[in-house]
This record gives C-alpha cells, sequence and structure tokens, in this order.
C-alpha cells in the first residue's frame, strides 16, 4: 500500500497537491484565514492632513466632551527635550468633527489661543462645578503648572494666576479628585524639583474653594516624604470607604501608596516594588470587586508589575508579568465583551501588546488583535470615538521615532454589558434635616485615570416609601467614584434611594434600593422652627391647606400625617390640623 501511494504521489497528483498547498500557504499569508486585526489603525483618515502633519514630542492625551456636544475629544500635552528642556510646544486639541464620525479636527489655535508648554501631562475635569470640563496641565524643567478654564463651548482661558497657588517645580503628573468629600474637585500633582522630572520631591495637594480656585495644603495633609523620579500619580479608592487614596510611581526609588481618613489627609501605606516604572493604573484584574494595580515597566527585568487587591488596600503579587520591553503606559479594558478586563500596553520602539484574559488572574498575548507598527507609545487612552459601542485605542508619540500619534479603530465586539456598580453607601439613621450626601463606585469596560466615560451617573430617591423616585445628577469625584446630593427634609420617615450609571455604549446598571429612617425631634414644629408647636404652626396649615403641590417626592412643610411616624400624604388636610394639636406646646 506504501508503494502505491509513494507512486501515486510520484506522478502527476503531486503537481496537484503541491498547487492545493500553494494556495492554503497564500490564503494563510495573505490573512484570510488568520484571526482578523481588531484594532486596525486608522490614523491617516481619522485626522485627514493632521496627524502626519504635526510631528510633536508628545508625552500624554487625555479625553473628553470639551465642547458638550456628545463626543469625544482629544488633548495631547506637547513638550520636548528628555533631560533637558527644549523649546515649548502647543497643548494640541483635536475636535471630533461628528457623533457618529470619529473623525478629528485640529482646533488648537482657535480654542487655545495656541498656549505653548513643556507638558508632561494634562486632565480634564469640572473645576467650578458648571457643567463643563476645564483642563490643569503638568509641566517639567520648573515650570509653574497651568489651568485652563473651559467657556463652556469648548474655548480655553489661562486662569492660572488667579486659581491656583504659585510656584515652579517640574511634574509629570497632575490629578482632580475631590479628597475631602465636599463636592468639589481637588488636585493632586507630583513633583520632582526644580530642575526635571528625574529628580525628587514631595507631591503637592491643592484643594478647591468651591469655586475652582485653590490653596496648597501639601505642608498639613500630606506625608514628609519625597519620591525619586515620579512618572505617575493616580487616585483610586484602595479599601472601598467611599474617598481617593493615591499612588505614585517612582522610576527610582520605591513607588508610594497613600491613604486618605475621608477628610483629605494622607498617610503612608506600605506597597510591593515600584521602583522603575513609568505609570500605573487601577483596575479590577480578578472581579472580586476591588481596585488592583498594572505597573508598566514596574516590575523584575522591566516586565510588568501586577498586584492584586485583597479588599482592604493591602497589595500582593498577582500573577501577570508582561514582557521585558520598554513599556511606559497600560490600561484596562474588554476587547471581547466577554465581562474581564483585558490588558493593553503601550511600548516604545515596538507595537502595542494586547494580553487577553484566559480567567483566574491567566493573561495571554495575542499579537495579531492590532496593527503592528514600531513607534515610540509614551502613553495610550481608550474610548469609543464613533459611537459604535466599541472601544478605540490612541496612543502618544515621543522621545524617538517620527512621534507621529496614532488612532486603532475597533472592528471587533460592541460592549452590551452595563457598568459595574461596586457599592453604595448605605446612610444611617439620623435625627438631622440633611442634606444627605450618597456616594457611588462603579467601573466599566474600559479604566482610564477618570474612571470610564459615562452618559449619566442617577441618583434617586424617596419619602415614605410612596410614589415615584426623584432623580438628581451625581457629579464625578475622581477615578471610579461619583457623589449626589438628596436635598434637606422637613419631615420624618422612611428615605429610600438608588443609583443607576449608563455607559457611552448606553449600557445601564441600576443599584439595589437602600433605605434610612428619617426622625426628626418635632415634626409638628413647621412655621420657623423655633422648638414650639403654637398657633403659627395651626395658621401654616390653614393657609396652606389642600394638594401638596409636586407631591410625591417633593414635600410641603406643613404635610406631616397621618402616615406614621408622621409624614405627609400629600394632602395637607384635617390629619396634619389634629398633628399639630395633639402635639402643641414646647418641643420636647
Amino acid at each position: 500500500m506504501h508503494m502505491r501511494f509513494i507512486r501515486w504521489f510520484s506522478g502527476s497528483h503531486r503537481l496537484a497537491f503541491g498547487l492545493f498547498a500553494a494556495a492554503i500557504a497564500g490564503l494563510f499569508m495573505g490573512g484570510l484565514l488568520l484571526p482578523t486585526v481588531q484594532f486596525v489603525d486608522e490614523t491617516a483618515t481619522r485626522f485627514p492632513g493632521g496627524l502626519a502633519g504635526v510631528l510633536e514630542y508628545t508625552n500624554q492625551l487625555t479625553v473628553g466632551d470639551l465642547d458638550g456636544d456628545g463626543d469625544l475629544d482629544l488633548v495631547f500635552a506637547n513638550g520636548g527635550g528628555f533631560s533637558t528642556a527644549s523649546a515649548p510646544l502647543k497643548l494640541r486639541v483635536w475636535i471630533n468633527t461628528g457623533v457618529n464620525s470619529g473623525v478629528f479636527a485640529d482646533e488648537t489655535d482657535a480654542r487655545t489661543g495656541g498656549l505653548t508648554f513643556i507638558a508632561r501631562g494634562c486632565e480634564l475635569g469640572d473645576v467650578e462645578r458648571d457643567g463643563d470640563l476645564d483642563i490643569i496641565i503638568a509641566q517639567d524643567f520648573n515650570r509653574q503648572p497651568t489651568l485652563l478654564i473651559n467657556n463652556g463651548s469648548g474655548v480655553f482661558a489661562n486662569e492660572t494666576a488667579t486659581r491656583l497657588p504659585v510656584g515652579t517645580f517640574s511634574s509629570t503628573r497632575a490629578q482632580f479628585g475631590d479628597v475631602d468629600n465636599d463636592g468639589d474637585l481637588d488636585i493632586y500633582i507630583n513633583n520632582a524639583g526644580a530642575t526635571n522630572r528625574f529628580g525628587s520631591g514631595r507631591g503637592k495637594l491643592w484643594l478647591n474653594n468651591g469655586s475652582g480656585v485653590f490653596a496648597d495644603v501639601t505642608a498639613t495633609n500630606t506625608v514628609n516624604e519625597t519620591v525619586g523620579q515620579p512618572m505617575d500619580a493616580i487616585f483610586g479608592d484602595i479599601d472601598g470607604d467611599f474617598d481617593l487614596d493615591v499612588h505614585v510611581g517612582s522610576r527610582s526609588g520605591t513607588s508610594k501608596l497613600y491613604r486618605n481618613n475621608g477628610a483629605g489627609v494622607f498617610s503612608s501605606t506600605p506597597i510591593t516594588g515600584g521602583a522603575t516604572a513609568y505609570s500605573y493604573d487601577f483596575g479590577d484584574m480578578d472581579s472580586d470587586g476591588d481596585l488592583d494595580l498594572v505597573g508598566a515597566n514596574a516590575g523584575a527585568g522591566n516586565t510588568e508589575l501586577s498586584l492584586l487587591n485583597d479588599g482592604t488596600g493591602t497589595y500582593s503579587t498577582g500573577p501577570f508579568t508582561g514582557s521585558s520591553i520598554d513599556d511606559n503606559d497600560s490600561k484596562f479594558f474588554d476587547i471581547d465583551d466577554d465581562g474581564d478586563y483585558d490588558i493593553l500596553i503601550a511600548a516604545i520602539g515596538g507595537p502595542e501588546r494586547i494580553y487577553v484574559n484566559g480567567g483566574g488572574g491567566s493573561y495571554v498575548l495575542n499579537s495579531r488583535l492590532i496593527t503592528q507598527v514600531n513607534d515610540s507609545s509614551l502613553d495610550v487612552k481608550v474610548a469609543d470615538f464613533n459611537n459604535d459601542a466599541r472601544y478605540d485605542i490612541v496612543t502618544a508619540q515621543g522621545e524617538s521615532g517620527s512621534f507621529l500619534d496614532r488612532i486603532y479603530m475597533n472592528t471587533g465586539a460592541a460592549d452590551t454589558r452595563p457598568p459595574t456598580i461596586a457599592r453604595t453607601e448605605q446612610l444611617p439613621n439620623t435625627a438631622n434635616v440633611g442634606p444627605f450626601v450618597v456616594r457611588m463606585e462603579a467601573w466599566d469596560a474600559h479604566t482610564s485615570d477618570r474612571g470610564f466615560h459615562d452618559k449619566g451617573i442617577t441618583l434617586y430617591w424617596r419619602r415614605g416609601g410612596v410614589g415615584a423616585f426623584a432623580p438628581v445628577d451625581m457629579k464625578w469625584s475622581g477615578n471610579a467614584l461619583w457623589r449626589g446630593v438628596i436635598p434637606a427634609q422637613s419631615n420624618s420617615g422612611l428615605m429610600e434611594y438608588y443609583v443607576t450609571a449608563r455607559d457611552f455604549a448606553n449600557n445601564l446598571a441600576t443599584g439595589p434600593t437602600k433605605s434610612f429612617t428619617l426622625t426628626l425631634p418635632c415634626p409638628s414644629d413647621i412655621a420657623g422652627g423655633d422648638g414650639q408647636v403654637d398657633v403659627n404652626d395651626l395658621l401654616a396649615v390653614i393657609t396652606t391647606w389642600g394638594s401638596c403641590p409636586g407631591c410625591p417626592p417633593a414635600h410641603c412643610a406643613a404635610d406631616i400625617a397621618p402616615l406614621g411616624p408622621p409624614q405627609g400624604d400629600c394632602q395637607i388636610d384635617v390629619n396634619d390640623l389634629l398633628a399639630v394639636i395633639t402635639t402643641w406646646g414646647a418641643c420636647p
């Protein structure tokens, strides 16, 4: 039988087999039978006539809706010079030209007046709580950090002189976050001293007075220690107590982790390794409901360092180590819509790398997922730029090469999963009238220093257990935290509330309903709260007799009965009159 096969194959069949094999090989070589590239380099078409003509040393970038039109724009922090300063460069602003287009126009001069910096970092946050995004810029080579204020339509003015503390130092990263839970965004900015970012210094903490003017509280609120070559700083709630802790990544020495006491005062807490890091990112690697860490280039031999959180802010080394390549940044995101985080690494001198989460903390490199481009990526961001529910990739190029920033559009699975509402603050039973602050922590299919891009985080509340819940917009507090306020109440009763989170793909998550009991000391004292139930309170009932307008969930001061303990029924009537009469006299 073997001889027959050899004679058969040695004849004309051998030629046919060879042609068949060549055809199969051609299919593989042409990529038709190989896995499709999911993230495709579309730089030339997404930045028509743009990025190829703007080859600037970019250190970092940030993403947000600058002009309030519903799509995501880009800001590139530019500034040359590795260890010696070169000429300042423009903070480059690229505006998305349409909600579903993902095509960008360079509007730098129109948006900023062409301001120049030696910028190592930039971040977005609403410092005056007027509904738009402002920009903080961290500068290298002993320069003043800069604050640009948005006029509401995406045009920025330099208001550093009137809003920031005066001082020059060398910095690579500034972050917004409400560290003292007063409802406004404060600033943490790392500090490498007076020469350049390769020095050492004590990070700066600036508190917001509520109107976007900042005071330096570094001396009283931070640990008196320096960090060598601080390359990164990032906020995150490491212990689930609804306040922002801060991690500072070091390229020389040891990275630092500082724990917040809830009032914006920080103490040092142990953290593993990280002496060669360029950046760190928070994300739930093992899906256990807390924030883990990945440090780019922070492990032994320039590998990645993964640190797993035990839920209390204590970290131990995790299994992910990446590769021994000069890496500068990383991001978590779910590339296959399977509910867990994959890892994106930005590299210098090689292509970006994507590690697919195989479950149980195992990650496998798949080099076919992204167009292979050898460049020098110093930063990377993930966002949906054309509103197709797929998260795209943008890289910032600097230090070497052509400095061509790039965009990779996602052709893979759309995001169909709602955000994860990790926890909602439980308010205690109270005799205070309020208002009542509710905080929520949530994450979604991608991470950034500003958490995920959302399309609305809402707090709903009602009093008395009947009627509709009233909505309140929650404000972003930093990384994965949001903050909402239930208004002050004048009547006792059951208070119920829950939160919802809508991501950029319009997937909606709803948290559990929580409650507390509001027991005010004297609900019948409705006229001025003077500690007496008297004729004034009686008149307040009589003069507002009838239906309580807007009820529920709004209420009227005189609507105090009959649902006990005293709370309204949306009618001011004989029940409320009797409640006043039967409690006549001094409040207990």
